[in-house]
């Protein structure tokens, strides 16, 4: 019986120079995450583009380095994967809109009725990495973020509300969406592509 070399082996005799070694990683996965695509979009071209981009991205990741240990290779890639697909729904303006919750849910824009566990893995490690970073905001922006994304309020609203200007209001949602981006870069987070 031969031996199945170990994902994080071929990651980093990828990352070492062996060409061989991602094309192992990519015919490994390649089914579950063409499945995992195509449940999302339902559309082969777009599964196949994205799917494309998603190991674009993973090659571009190991060959800066950036690649960390910690994580296991497929939930990475399916994190990836999924980001794009979001990013496919945002650019196509597919997103329904958030449900009015509590919980800000991510996932919600993609339906999936059957979350397997790495996936429930993976949401779970999303929504905690944008609860953290909201919190990180100066206290206006995540005051109106909060407002908006949370409990779905209309700028009129957020405006009544916290006593500012719809336009201040406007301008501070501006602010925290540009802060966010700048935290998700600087801590290397991969939520969006």
């Amino acid at each position: 019986m031969r031996n199945i070399v170990d994902d994080s082996v071929l990651v980093k005799n990828y990352i070492k120079g062996n060409e061989y070694a991602l094309e192992l990683l990519i015919k490994r996965h390649q089914q579950r995450l063409y499945s995992f695509i195509y449940s999302k979009v339902q559309n082969r071209d777009t599964t196949e583009d994205i799917f494309q981009d998603t190991f674009i991205k993973v090659i571009r990741t190991l060959k800066k380095g950036n690649y960390n240990e910690e994580g296991k290779f497929l939930p990475w890639v399916m994190r990836i994967a999924h980001n794009l697909i979001i990013d496919y729904f945002r650019k196509n303006n597919r997103i329904p809109t958030f449900n009015n919750s509590e919980e800000f849910d991510i996932f919600s824009v993609i339906s999936d009725a059957t979350l397997n566990a790495e996936s429930k893995i993976i949401k779970e490690q999303i929504l905690n990495d944008v609860k953290e970073l909201v919190e990180e905001l100066p206290k206006e922006q995540k005051e109106v973020l909060k407002m908006r994304i949370y409990n779905d309020m209309s700028f009129n609203e957020i405006s009544e509300n916290t006593g500012v200007s719809i336009n201040t209001a406007l301008g501070r949602m501006r602010y925290a969406l540009i802060n966010l981006r700048k935290i998700i870069e600087k801590n290397k987070i991969i939520l969006v592509g």
